[in-house]
């Protein structure tokens, strides 16, 4: 990134220079100098259209790290105080262990808890060459800052080159953290991820709303840092034929905890969408709330659950936990039917890993229909009740 610097000898009207930038970045002091302030969005405009050498633009100059002391992809896992490993460590192990062949790393895992069980043959099958663990009864509990401390102290001893940590809500408390910590950059939700013949991992998320695919790399710094959600990639293929190392890290010295843990109370398990194999998708193209009967209708007779688009749940039609996409659930089920649903970047980056997708959508040209396996064309309002007569009929028979 680079910024504008001024040559205030070779300005002849302060005031008109004024008028130059779009954003109002530009601006005359009391003194009568020019400046130029944090509005400023670089568009050059002011180097363009002001007076011959009075607005320049010049690159920073960056002080690059040096990729080749920086090696390995590491996975920072998740070990729930239940005793459960989080499952979105084996669908991140499956990308690590992708992208690491292509540049010949090795792919490494950190598990930070209290009491975690050694079971390092179902961690090397998934793709992890080693396997780092920090177990003591201080980190029982999930502390960020405290978490923080051991990540970083393991990023500066072992150099990994990329640390993928998972969406969850340790993980976006966690990876900002350690992104701080360690000067370096951090991609949030990430929907895709590669990487280059010289480690620069490629970051690609929705972004400005979904309406662009953002393409993030880190050149200048490493560790390289993202997060993406639980089902966003598949687990990879098991390998029971692999092996690694299974590593007892020592605590970093003067640890202490930043939290005091009083009492935990069990949440009631609730049955959420994530959990359906059968998803029937409400979008725009419901007229009114009373209609989303006829998708509800068609989760019932198909055994799923009825979900909804983000704009069904702004319009209070049903409760946040229903909402499909990047900004509500991340979704995998076996067959998901998309009714009145436009296809966003936003709500296809969550659920496109579906096994069965079938679109009802009057639209021909409807982005639904670019990742759907099969798509009716047509009226919703018409189609659904034939669907729902058509399994009747086929129940009756």
């Amino acid at each position: 990134m680079g910024g504008i610097y001024i040559h205030p000898e070779k300005i002849s009207d302060f005031e008109k220079v004024k008028n130059l930038c779009p954003f109002g970045a530009i601006e005359v002091s009391p003194d009568g100098t020019i400046q130029i302030n944090s509005g400023c969005r670089v568009c050059k405009v002011c180097v363009k259209n002001g007076e011959p050498g009075a607005f320049e633009y010049r690159e920073d100059v960056i002080s690059a790290t040096d990729k080749s002391e920086w090696q390995g992809i590491t996975v920072l896992g998740e070990f729930l105080p239940s005793g459960e490993y989080h499952p979105v460590i084996f669908e991140l192990l499956g990308k690590a262990r992708e992208l690491a062949d292509k540049v010949g790393f090795r792919v490494s895992l950190v598990l930070i808890g209290n009491e975690i069980p050694a079971i390092p043959n179902l961690f090397w099958s998934q793709g992890a060459d080693q396997v780092f663990v920090y177990d003591a009864p201080l980190l029982k509990y999930f502390d960020a800052r405290l978490y923080a401390d051991i990540v970083e102290d393991f990023a500066l001893k072992q150099k990994p080159s990329v640390i993928l940590v998972g969406g969850t809500p340790a993980g976006r408390s966690l990876a900002p953290r350690v992104a701080a910590r360690l000067r370096t950059g951090l991609t949030a939700d990430c929907t895709e991820l590669d990487i280059q013949p010289n480690s620069d991992l490629d970051q690609i998320r929705p972004a400005f709303g979904g309406n662009i695919m953002a393409h993030i790399r880190t050149p200048y710094h490493r560790p390289q840092l993202a997060t993406v959600r639980y089902k966003i990639f598949s687990p990879g293929q098991p390998d029971d034929s692999r092996d690694g190392e299974w590593i007892y890290c020592d605590l970093p010295d003067g640890l202490s905890a930043s939290i005091k843990h009083i009492a935990s109370t069990e949440k009631p398990k609730v049955h959420n969408i994530e959990d359906s194999d059968i998803l029937i998708v409400a979008g725009r193209g419901f007229k009114k709330k009373e209609d989303l009967i006829l998708a509800r209708q068609l989760a019932d007779e198909l055994g799923g659950e009825l979900a909804c688009t983000r704009p069904l749940i702004e319009a209070g039609w049903l409760e946040p936990r229903r909402q499909v996409g990047l900004s509500g659930r991340t979704v995998k089920p076996r067959l998901l039917i998309a009714c009145g649903v436009s296809g966003s970047v936003q709500f296809t980056a969550g659920m496109k890993s579906s096994e069965m997708i079938l679109s009802i959508n009057n639209d021909p040209h409807a982005a639904i229909n670019q990742i759907a396996n099969y798509s009716f064309i047509g009226d919703l309002y018409q189609i659904i009740p034939a669907l729902l007569k058509f399994i009747k009929n086929g129940r009756e028979q």
